[in-house]
This record gives C-alpha cells, structure tokens and sequence, in this order.
C-alpha cells in the first residue's frame, strides 16, 4: 500500500502521438520511458523518486501490454545489478532511487557496468535530494559520475525538457556504450505542466529473446588484462563519442542576450531559479527573454570544451551557476578555459555560497553582487512578498523539528525504552535510517547516530566486548530486508554478539511512502509479502527472540526490552516490535468509516482526553509521549496555577497516551470515551440509562452542596 494512488493517473500514459499530456513531472517520465521502448525498470523508493516507483506499479496493465518488465529491488544495488541486462543485450533498460544514498549502495554494480559498458540504453534516474529540505546528508551524485565516468544529465525543470532528457539519456548511452545519469531534482520530480506525446513502442528486442539466446563477451568482465583495455576504452573512444554526440545534437542549450561581453553557465536544473532572479533584478521577462547570455548545461558530465571556450571568448566575466559542493564544473571549466588561452574571468563561489540549496533570493542575490562586479550595478524590484513573509515567519515561528506523525506505532517503543534505562541505566544506543531516527529528538533524545540504511546493528559491533551494559541497535523493517539481515543479524550471529537488537516492524517502507516489503501482511497480487521476520531471524542463527505485536501495551514492551537487557543467556537478543504505520492504517480505514457512516451503518469511534479536574500540570506524560495531539490548556480555575494536560482534534486515538500514564505510574486522569454513529436500538436504551444515573449523582452532589451551605 503506498502513500498515494496513481490508478487515475497513469491512463495518462496512454495517450497517442499528437496528444496533449498535462501532468507531474514524475509521470511525464514514466511516459517518456515508455515511449523510447524500454524494456525493463527497476529501482528502490524513496524521495523525490518514490512517486515513479509507485507510478510504475499502478501501471502494470500498460506495461503487461507493451512487455516491460518492472520490478522493486530488495536495495539500490540490486536495482542496479538489473543493468547488466543491458551489458550484452540491445535492451534499453532504466533503474531509479534516492540520490547519493541510493548511488552509494549501488556503487559496485554501478562501477562495474561503466568500466564493462553497455550495448542497449542504460539510464540511472537519480533523485537528487538536495537543499533545505532533504532528508539525507548533503552530498552531490556529480561526484560519482565523475569517479566511474557515467554521464549526467541534469535538465531544465520543464516537462518537455524532462521528457527529451530521458530520450536523450538512451540516445547517448547507445551511441557511447556507456550508462548515463538523469539527475531529477525535487523540483523537476513535482513541476507540472504539458508536453505533446509519442506513441509508446514496445522493445525491439524483448527479454525473451533475450533469455532464449544467451550472449557471453569476455571483454565486457572485470578481470586482467579486460579491465585495462576497458579504461582506455573509456577514454580514447566512449568519451569522444559522447561528446561528439552531446554537441552534434546540441543537448545543452544557449539563450542569447543584449549583455554580450558578460554571460552565465548553469546546470540545467538550476534554469527556472536563474531566470526567475534575472527577472526579479530587471534582467529577463516573464517569458523568460534575458538580457543575459545563458549557456544551459542540461548535460553536466561530460563537458564539451568548444561549447564552453565559445561561450566563454571574449567576454569580460563570466558566472558558473553551480548548487552544491565541492565546485566540480567550475574547477573543470577553469581548467578548460585556461587550456585554450581564454582569460574571461569565471566567478562562482564566492558571489554565490560554497554550500547549501540556491533559492530564488540566493540566486538574486549572488547574481546581484556578480552583475556589480566591473561596475554594472543591477537595480533590482522592490522586494517581493514571499521575502517580507519570510522574515515575518522567521521572526514569529520556533524552529520545528521533525518528528514522529500522530498515532505512530513507533513513538511508544521508544517510550517503553526511556523507562526501560530509568530502572536498568541508561545504555549506549545506535540507530538506523527510518522514521524510528526520529527517537533521537526531543522527547526522547535516544541514539547515538546512525552510518545507514539496514546498519543499526553493524553499527553497535565494535562494542561487543565483555562488559556489564549490553547495547542496544535499532533498525527498522525496511532496513532489515535491504541490508539488515546480512549485515546486522548475520553479522551479529557470526560474531556471538551478546548485545540486543531491536527491530521495528510497522508492516512497509513506512519511509518511503509505504511501499509494501516481504514481511508486510497485505496481500499483494504482483509480490510475494507475509514473511515473518523472526522466521529469516531464526534462520540465521538468531536463538533469543521476542515479538511484540502491540506496541502501544507500553508495559509488555517495557518488560521485554528490560528481559533483554538483563538475561544472562549469552548471544544476540532480536526484540521484534511490530504494529501497522498508523498513516497507512488510516488510509486504508478512513474511506471505510466514511462509507459506513454515509450507508447508516453503526460504527464506535474512540475518543481520549484529559479529566481537567484531576489533571495536576506536571506532563510528566508529555515527556514520555511527546505525541503532537498531547498539548496543554489553561484553565478559568484560579486554584490551578499550572497549564493541565490536553487531548486536541487531531488524536487517533491510538492509547497510547493512557498506556505510558499507567505504565509510567503518573496519574489516572486520562480517560477514554466511545463515541457511538448511526445507533441502534439497545445503544439508544444504554444512553438513556446511563444519562438518568449520571443525573442522580449529579442531583444528589448539588444537594449535599447546598446542605453543607446551610
């Protein structure tokens, strides 16, 4: 079950050439792979590609009809092994994940099938997830196209541009034999707009033929003397042919201007940020017409020397427009002009930051203080609202870190672990790439970093040392069937790691957008799921493990975890605690309650909440729970000093508040309530019942009140 839907929106893909397709860019991409024949796609989710993922799912009936096989990889890697298809075959095949993390994990594969090279197409779809927004460290996938010499494309944010990069992308792949990148930034993966369709083709060589007439070329495996000869291969022919295929048919793009003894180089993905400050400093129109020469670079490795000694002669400054760092295509192009004599000066860090995302006034900014130079002052527009609201909000809202959702299954594992080390001591904890890393904020402050996906527990490893605090590795699981089992568990078995290890279940890749995995219990009618975790556990040696199947019973969990940590049997202990993503689960429930109570069918709807009158204002729940539901009110009372705990709109009502309250042994002024829709006979009867007891009670309090008084 993923986040969202795409059955509506892939019978996009089958419009006709000559149509008009309007949609997001990450459909428009699906669209163009289907049109260029590509044969197979695979990939691993996460952002901002999930979405393609999820699209390619939902289309399965369109890719049954054209014979394009898709499947999702167990990790990055095996995404990327996939590829090797592509090596022999004039197949054209595509794969896709997240960025550098995903790269990094597929970094063998990847390195290689460049040095091998390929017959049919291969094209990586990189979702770069840089900037202010990401989730992952910040690194650039430039740097790995460097260091295995696969060629990147990074096209303007713009769906016609989008789609022509992914035919390009094949193009140049074939004509080089080499796997080329297609860097899609967030904003590429989201912008909307049209293109005119083709028609989709299905592959000219399918995989059957393929798998019926097997080909073998030894030059194309990594071994002595093949690897040798590979990397001159590289260079003297693959090299030259891509670049003479990049200017042939001119993939980068120059936009002229009055300006001409001045310029700007950009990445292609950098375009609509560029243009947007060029207008905003009196520069280009709305349109985008710029007084200012652009050369775009659409592709960013290779660059095409006489592409940039063309640009670049003659003119008295030049800016390289470059997000992210170290300064690769500035570094290189320096180099470039400075061979060939040219001596325009090149400005880029500087007037720009070394780090961090360009946004629209980062750009405006640096271009500003880049036009000043020499004296060519720029006189920008009054400022625009977004930058008066900006400082307004900086000013008026408190930072807001990221944090577990309402209702999330994971917050009270971690809740049973806080009071776990208040009664056992606290232990040295490392964490794992998940929503589970949100532990480490605020309320709870638990872990001690994490090196990656699946690698919680290799990560505790140096500390398997006799010693009297056991530590504890969590990961999630997600990350234990995508590196997890090996690294960790079998790792830790191999070992006799006498340390516990915690494995979060919460049914998907609750991190990706909740894509379903071997151990989900949704049946799925493409992939084989309902594989229990502890089963792969136990079958790698595993002999001490404990499953929990409702997490928010805060008490069970506590005393499993404490179990855990104090056994004297010796060996890795495996703590499985397991309960559904609670987004997921109110996907799947809300269109049900809705219908139920449009068909006037009787449906209980819980409700929890804070008794005001017995509340004390301590929170010591909040600090336990931290849950975004859980606030606090002031009350009218002018004998309650201190804001009491309360229970907002928001609850799902999954308890577990009141759990950590008893488990905690803190107060009993949590309360539950159902609330009952669409009644029937006997509810209506309980109601009326219940209402004339309270009334009494009530009637005979007022009367002892008013005896007292007299």
């Amino acid at each position: 079950m993923a986040e969202r839907s795409f059955a509506k929106e892939v019978q996009l893909l089958k419009k006709r050439a000559g149509e008009e397709f309007i949609g997001e860019g990450i459909l428009a991409v699906t669209k163009a792979l289907l049109q260029c024949g590509v044969g197979y796609v695979g990939g691993y989710q996460g952002a901002p590609i999930s979405h393609l993922m999820d699209v390619l799912a939902d289309a399965r009936e369109t890719l049954d009809e054209l014979g394009v096989h898709f499947e999702v990889g167990a990790s990055e890697a095996s995404a990327a092994a996939m590829l090797s298809t592509s090596m022999h075959f004039p197949i054209r095949g595509a794969v896709t994940w997240k960025s550098t993390v995903g790269t990094n994990v597929a970094s063998d594969a990847l390195a290689n099938l460049s040095s091998g090279g390929v017959t049919g197409g291969a094209l990586v779809i990189v979702g770069e997830d840089y900037g202010e927004g990401s989730s992952i460290m910040q690194e650039r996938s430039h740097a790995f196209a460097m260091k295995s010499q696969i060629w990147m494309l990074d096209p303007r944010p713009n769906l016609p541009s989008i789609v022509k990069a992914v035919e390009d992308g094949f193009n140049l792949s074939e004509a080089s034999n080499t796997p080329v990148m297609l860097q899609l930034r967030i904003r590429t993966c989201h912008v909307h707009g049209s293109f005119i369709a083709k028609d989709n083709k299905r592959p000219t060589y399918s995989l059957e033929q393929a798998r019926n007439n097997p080909q073998k070329d030894a030059s194309r495996i990594i071994l002595p003397p093949m690897a040798f000869d590979q990397e001159q291969d590289k260079v003297q022919r693959r090299w030259p042919a891509a670049v003479d295929y990049i200017k042939t048919n001119k993939l980068n793009e120059f936009f002229n201007g009055d300006m001409t003894d001045i310029g700007i180089i950009l990445q292609g993905g950098m375009y609509n940020g560029v243009i947007t400050a060029l207008r905003q400093l009196g520069l280009a129109d709305i349109y985008g017409n710029t007084r200012v020469p652009l050369y775009c670079l659409n592709v960013t490795y290779p660059l095409v020397d006489d592409e940039v000694v063309a640009f670049c002669d003659g003119k008295s400054k030049v800016l390289m427009v470059e997000e992210g760092q170290p300064e690769h295509l500035e570094q290189a192009i320096h180099t470039i002009l400075r061979r060939a004599g040219v001596t325009a000066p090149l400005y880029g860090k500087g007037d720009l930051p070394m780090a961090g995302e360009y946004t629209g006034q980062v750009l405006r900014d640096g271009i500003a203080a880049f036009m000043a130079r020499g004296g060519k002052p720029t006189k920008p527009k009054p400022p625009i609202l977004t930058d008066i609201l900006s400082q307004d909000l900086n000013n008026a809202v408190p930072p807001r870190p990221p944090g577990f959702c309402t209702g999330c299954p994971e917050r009270p594992i971690f809740s049973a672990l806080t009071l776990a080390q208040e009664e056992l001591g606290e232990r040295h904890i490392t964490c794992d790439i998940g929503c589970h890393l949100f532990s480490t904020l605020p309320p709870f402050n638990i872990g001690a970093g994490t090196m990656g996906y699946g690698l919680g527990a290799a990560s505790a490893s140096a500390m398997n040392v006799d010693a009297g605090q056991r530590t504890i590795s969590i990961m999630g699981d997600g990350g234990f069937w995508h590196n997890g089992l090996t690294s960790g568990i079998g790792n830790a078995v191999f070992n006799r790691n006498d340390n516990v290890i915690l494995i979060v279940d919460n049914y998907y890749a609750a991190a990706t957008g909740g894509q379903d995995i071997l151990s989900s219990r949704a049946k799925n009618a493409q992939r084989s799921t309902s594989h229990p975790i502890e089963d792969a556990v136990r079958g790698v040696g595993v002999k001490w493990v404990r499953r929990v199947d409702d997490t928010y019973n805060v008490g069970i969990l506590t005393d499993v975890l404490k179990e855990a940590l104090s056994t004297p049997e010796r060996g890795p202990k495996v703590v499985i605690a397991a309960s559904e993503c609670m987004l997921n689960k109110q996907r799947r429930e809300k269109p049900l309650k809705r219908a139920a109570l449009a068909a006037g069918t009787r449906s209980v709807v819980q409700r929890f909440g804070v008794d005001s009158d017995i509340c004390t204002g301590d929170h010591a729940c909040m600090r336990i729970s931290g849950c975004p539901s859980l606030t606090m009110k002031t009350l009218d009372d002018p004998l309650v000093d201190d804001p009491v705990a309360f229970v907002d709109e928001s609850c799902v009502a999954c308890g577990h508040c009141g759990e950590v309250a008893d488990a905690a042994v803190l107060c009993p002024s949590f309360y539950r309530a159902d609330v009952v829709h669409n009644p029937n006979t006997v509810d209506r009867l309980l109601n009326a019942t219940r209402r004339r007891f309270l009334t009494a009670l009530q009637n005979r309090r007022a009367g002892k009140q008013l005896m007292e008084q007299r």
